[in-house]
């Protein structure tokens, strides 16, 4: 193997793919990034894998050899290339060593076993869909915040996002047991429908890589075990987690009746504020209406007590109810809409917010939340 290629274009390669590292595993091969060359083509492959995920990325080359393939530790490799000068990469395979030129500064890497690396997800031959990055993007910024990462829970089916296609339309939900989001995305055209669970920890990665990479479409795979996300050269595989999910569609309130019309912004700020003074255990807020006015108020031993008044935007019923409010938080923060309404029937049942106005970016978004229960 024996190449030159940018440096800026070597370190956006090995940046991207460096996310699917699995350097925390009891395999030590996984460390590793694998380099490939294939014979008459001008394109250095790089691919990483944790067994969950997998990266693979392709970058421009001047191929000066033959084919090659090479695993080196990922770390060191992202390490060198973000500090190598800004000038032309000379690369070379000598004897069980990967040596980098670049400018004044030479550097060899010894090279991990090829055969004990695993095998990558091969991506299929023709996608299920197809979508706007941008509106993918939304869709996951809106939905795996309300997951739990696999840290918090054994319970797989709360760490991931639902992708339910179907219809014409794509669905991702998100839940923890206490709060759900849900965006719907419309798909002109779909090959296949079904309903696949895939790690928010997972899609948090490729969230960040859709903001790194050019491309306005998304393609959308399926394989056997794993959905696959493809975008210009770079191809993202998240592993399928074989559990059920809850039933989403029982928990969405769809008669709540109490409408509470706020200014988005400052019903953020106002829940803000009053979090502070909020019992540290419960995080817990109390909103009174009187079907004018919504007072926001917390308190507890330790810090003290808070309340606001907002005017609401529209006349509603009265009612005194209680949430977290890192979880309201949360969701008004995902949004753009100027104007939400947050309905509600009683102190116990689930709540519900969703963008009052046509903002594009909240089009198809809901979000449930469970009520605290009041003294």
């Amino acid at each position: 193997m024996e190449f030159s290629c940018l440096r800026d274009e070597l370190w956006f390669g090995v940046k991207l793919t460096s996310r699917a590292l699995g350097g925390g595993s009891s395999l030590p091969i996984l460390a590793g990034i694998k380099l490939q060359v294939r014979e008459g083509e001008g394109l250095l492959t790089l691919q990483a894998t944790d067994l969950e995920r997998a990266i693979s990325c392709s970058i421009p080359i001047e191929n000066r050899g033959d084919e090659g393939t090479v695993v080196v530790n990922g770390d060191l490799l992202a390490k060198i290339t973000s500090r190598l000068p800004s000038a032309p990469v000379e690369v070379r395979t000598i004897d069980e060593r990967l040596e980098l030129s670049c400018g004044p500064t030479r550097i060899e890497l010894l090279t991990m076993p090829l055969e004990d690396y695993p095998e990558i997800p091969q991506l299929p031959p023709e996608p299920i869909c197809s979508l706007p990055r941008e509106r993918l993007l939304r869709g996951l910024e809106q939905t795996t915040f309300a997951a739990l990462s696999a840290r918090e829970t054994s319970r797989l089916s709360l760490t991931g996002v639902d992708m339910v296609f179907k219809a014409g339309s794509l669905r991702l939900v998100a839940t923890n047991g206490y709060r759900l989001a849900l965006k719907e995305e419309l798909l002109p055209e779909l090959s296949h429908e079904g309903e696949y669970l895939i790690s928010s920890d997972s899609l948090k990665d490729l969230q960040s890589i859709l903001t790194q990479v050019e491309g306005d479409q998304v393609e959308l795979y399926l394989g056997e075990q794993n959905l696959f996300f493809k975008i210009g050269e770079v191809i993202f595989a998240a592993r399928l987690l074989a559990e059920e999910y809850p039933d989403f569609e029982r928990v969405i309130p769809r008669e709540n009746r109490i409408g509470l019309v706020l200014d988005r912004q400052e019903f953020l700020e106002a829940l803000q504020r009053a979090e502070i003074t909020a019992a540290e255990e419960s995080g817990a807020v109390i909103l009174e209406s009187d079907g004018n006015q919504l007072l926001i108020k917390s308190s507890s031993a330790e810090k003290g007590e808070a309340e606001e008044r907002l005017e609401l935007l529209r006349p509603s019923e009265p009612i005194r109810i209680s949430f977290k409010a890192e979880y309201l938080i949360d969701a008004l923060k995902k949004m753009d809409s100027p104007e939400v309404i947050f309905w509600l029937a009683d102190p116990e049942s689930a709540g519900l917010i969703e963008p009052a106005s046509e903002a594009e970016e909240d089009r198809g978004f809901i979000y449930v939340c469970m009520p605290i229960r009041l003294d």
